[in-house]
């Protein structure tokens, strides 16, 4: 029976879940249904949802706790379920502070649980909470026996998306507790994954997000996981669990993971999990790599392995570094500088923790090697905003670009002349989508739009996965898009078609009104349509994104839209 305790009603919903999913084992998932943002600052539709396990035997096993908004709330739940005084151990998947944010509160109801974790997470936890605690280091394959029939066996599973994880598998039960791996940002009563269409786009979003950077590690996670005996349950640290869709999504998981995997190019990304915003800010950067086709891998600087830190360079066409504090980090950035080389690309940003190693200087010393620059230098002042994650999305956008320019030329020479001729007689309107999620605005000119339905009126996109306005484009998202005059488009057509530099305003210069759905309307456009995105399917390079039209206008009633007549079909 699923019991849901709610607190009063305040201005971002709050409430607690708790439910029987296996023989001895209960969940308690605290679901924030308002919130709109999530650690890397990508844009959440759904809100989200922090799980947590209780483990039953002769031993008694808490796997993860929540979210430090979620204190007293949780806590009490917690103390309804059990006397925190009988729990004997506390596993903590990963240190990050929506899984482990009551570690501390925990410890101060009961010092004599034992901490169970990967080493990596235990040297974190003990610069977290600042205190002494029992702890048990755990490492792949070892496991911890609660009696009556509840072995848990643990899993590495590093970098995703932090370099201390852990799986978790009860023999018992035959439960796989994976933290973030195979979660999603979607929040809902469905304690399981019974309604697939409804949580695929979250649940794609979410590894697109996380995981995308990450996928040879992905990979690695999954090759441990096909030793196991067999799981009917993924007890995600997100989302609903998956239940009745285990190997359809994990299958997908591992579609996505092998075909990044097997790029030819590949840039490493290096951060410092627990220092200042390296890990959201470096997550931003990887995504927007990814977006290009261009395989990420990303690497801790802290808990980087010295002959894996040289390997990773060595196979690296592009190194992007978080500056790290201050006399920290040296061995393994010399490690870096010894082994990087004149044919590689170079980017550095700092990490904003406030005593960040001088960015510029350590930009130099690659140059010096003579590396080319991927971007220019991001200097963080402040707290990032959505705008700074936006900049450094479109800086790894820009680097993924550069990296892929011969392979672009290769396929656009690939395809048989006559059929790319006939391609290109497909003509099409010309138009420009304008959108604006709070302080972050885009825009690009399209020519691949066309009407879908009428009931409800609709239409069809088609948005290059590298476009910086695709991360506007989710499903929820608004935007308009502008329809252009035949014989006066010629300015905006030169506008919007030049290259912008990440983070650069795209309405510099340009006449522009607000839409009621808050994104602009360019004054000189035909006509107008303000729209919805409704659902996105992946089509390749592109994104087909189906958007339900909200409202419109036309500016001239017997002008004619401008059109887009193309001489080739494999490129723009």
């Amino acid at each position: 029976m699923v019991v849901a305790t709610e607190r009063p009603q305040t201005e971002k919903r709050l409430t607690i879940q708790t439910a029987e999913i296996a023989a001895q084992t209960l969940t308690i998932r605290s679901l924030d249904w308002d919130r709109d943002r999530f650690d890397i600052e990508f844009g959440l539709q759904n809100g989200t949802t922090y799980n947590s396990f209780l483990i039953r035997g002769d031993k008694v096993a808490l796997v993860d706790t929540s979210h430090a908004k979620f204190r007293q709330l949780y806590l009490d739940t917690l103390k309804g379920a059990i006397d925190p005084a009988q729990i004997d151990y506390l596993v903590v998947s990963h240190t990050e502070p929506d899984h482990s944010g009551l570690v501390a509160d925990l410890l101060a109801l009961n010092p004599n649980i034992t901490v169970v974790a990967s080493k990596v997470a235990i040297q974190f936890l003990e610069n977290l909470i600042h205190q002494p605690f029992s702890k048990l280091l755990v490492k792949s394959g070892e496991s911890l026996d609660l009696g009556q029939g509840h072995v848990l066996e643990f899993l590495n599973a590093p970098n995703l998306h932090w370099p201390d994880t852990i799986f978790t598998y009860d023999h018992g039960t035959q439960t796989l507790y994976t933290c973030d791996a195979f979660g999603m940002h979607y929040c809902s009563d469905d304690l399981f994954d019974a309604d697939l269409g409804a949580i695929e786009p979250d649940f794609r979003f979410y590894y697109e997000c996380l995981m995308a950077p990450n996928a040879r590690s992905v990979l690695g996670a999954m090759k441990r996981m096909d030793a196991l005996p067999g799981y009917h349950t993924i007890a995600t640290g997100h989302g609903p669990l998956l239940r009745h869709n285990v190997v359809e999504l994990t299958g997908r998981y591992r579609h996505w993971s092998q075909t990044k995997a097997e790029a030819e190019t590949t840039a490493a990304v290096f951060y410092v999990s627990d220092y200042g915003y390296s890990d959201r800010l470096s997550q931003s950067i990887a995504k927007g790599i990814t977006k290009t086709g261009v395989a990420v891998e990303m690497m801790d600087l802290k808990a980087a392995d010295p002959q894996e830190l040289r390997e990773l360079v060595e196979r690296s066409v592009a190194l992007v570094l978080a500056a790290p504090p201050q006399g920290e980090c040296e061995a393994a950035i010399g490690t870096i500088l010894t082994v990087a080389n004149n044919k590689q690309r170079i980017g550095v940003f700092e990490s904003g923790g406030g005593q960040d190693e001088p960015s510029y200087p350590l930009f130099n010393r690659f140059r010096d090697l003579g590396l080319k620059p991927a971007f220019d230098v991001i200097r963080i002042s402040t707290k990032p905003q959505a705008f700074t994650y936006q900049l450094c999305e479109e800086a790894g956008t820009d680097l993924g670009q550069a990296l892929m320019v011969k392979e672009t030329v290769k396929q656009m020479k690939s395809l048989d002349s006559d059929l790319d001729k006939a391609l290109g007689r497909l003509s099409g309107g010309l138009y420009i989508i304008t959108a604006k999620k709070g302080d972050v605005a885009s825009a690009m000119l399209a020519s691949w739009v066309v009407q879908a339905s009428f009931q409800p009126l609709g239409i069809t996109i088609a948005v290059a996965k590298d476009r910086a306005i695709e991360s506007l484009m989710q499903v929820g998202d608004r935007f308009v898009l502008n329809i252009l005059e035949e014989g006066n488009y010629g300015h905006l057509m030169r506008h919007f078609l030049k290259r912008f530099g990440p983070g650069e305003d795209r309405f510099a210069g340009v006449e522009t009104q607000q839409a009621t759905n808050g994104s602009p309307i360019l004054s000189d456009a035909l006509a107008y349509l303000e729209c919805q995105v409704s659902s996105r399917m992946d089509c390749g390079d592109h994104w087909l994104v189906y958007s339900a039209v909200d409202n419109g206008r036309v500016s001239k009633e017997d002008a004619l839209t401008a059109v887009h007549h193309r001489k080739v079909g494999n490129h723009y």
